[in-house]
């Protein structure tokens, strides 16, 4: 089942899309007005979302997809995301390319060890339709499509799209510079939606393009089989020895990277798909 947090007249609901159309379950249970809502009430009684859900959409108000779309804000109320590098051998390659240490990329994707960095809180981070934003003092800068999971204390509870927004000339110019590299002011993006049941989230195809005066200047595909690392994998070492918040979004690494010399620019527009979640896609601007 996939998800949706809406702004609708004012008032934040939640949205279920199945098979069988899209409900407005805020409708039939006015207390389930978010995503956390659902894990929380899900949590207490012990049983899966879905199976809370699925007896309340013979009486939910049935939405179009369109009124959905269009209403869309941020998937999760995130207390704070974090991502994985060099998860990728393409990633592992790009960031060879971009830096002047390159060596220490090799070690860290050979490594047992992931590289996890903090990406950003809540405030940073935007949703469907809001714009990104590429660093006014950097020449190079670019989006990273992730498949992100969706943790709720310390558990996953779903998969939504992601886009951890970069500047590879900070980071290339020295790696100590990767906080500035990568968090900002709308560096991050998130949605359109949580999907639930997904099956194997290390098989999704995954594609990114990025328009510039209404022309593709970059469109290319991948699979999240590419990853060397597990979602599992990941998430143990996110979580251990860490104080969690409630809600969290784990990135999982970069599959897609534009040609050395790309840069955004703002006006650009990206569009990042994964399998069985959808479109989240975004206008950019200058920050």
């Amino acid at each position: 089942m996939r998800y949706y947090q809406l702004r609708r007249r004012g008032e934040s609901t939640l949205a279920a899309v199945t098979e069988s159309g899209a409900y407005d379950l805020s409708s039939v249970k006015p207390d389930l007005a978010s995503f956390a809502d659902l894990v929380s009430t899900a949590e207490i009684i012990d049983r899966p979302p879905d199976e809370i859900v699925t007896p309340l959409l013979d009486d939910a108000t049935e939405l179009s997809m369109e009124a959905v779309q269009a209403n869309c804000t941020l998937p999760v109320d995130v207390d704070e995301v974090w991502a994985a590098g060099v998860t990728y051998q393409i990633s592992e390659e790009a960031r060879k390319e971009e830096s002047n240490m390159a060596q220490m990329y090799i070690d860290v994707y050979d490594a047992e060890r992931p590289e996890l960095f903090f990406k950003a809180q809540g405030d940073r981070t935007v949703g469907p339709d809001d714009a990104i934003g590429v660093r006014a003092d950097s020449n190079w800068n670019v989006p990273e499509p992730e498949l992100g999971i969706v943790l709720y204390r310390g558990q996953p509870v779903g998969y939504t799209v992601g886009n951890d927004v970069s500047s590879r000339e900070i980071e290339g110019e020295n790696p100590l510079y990767l906080p500035q590299a990568k968090i900002y002011e709308r560096c991050c993006s998130l949605g359109p939606c949580v999907s639930t049941d997904i099956a194997d989230p290390h098989a999704l195809e995954m594609s990114m393009t990025i328009t510039r005066d209404e022309e593709p200047v970059y469109q290319e595909t991948t699979n999240t089989a590419e990853m060397v690392r597990t979602c599992e994998e990941l998430v143990s070492y996110y979580t251990r020895h860490n104080v969690l918040p409630e809600v969290a979004v784990l990135l999982t690494g970069t599959s897609l990277v534009p040609e050395e010399g790309f840069t955004l620019q703002a006006g650009d527009h990206v569009d990042i798909e994964v399998e069985d979640i959808g479109v989240l896609s975004n206008p950019v601007v200058s920050v």
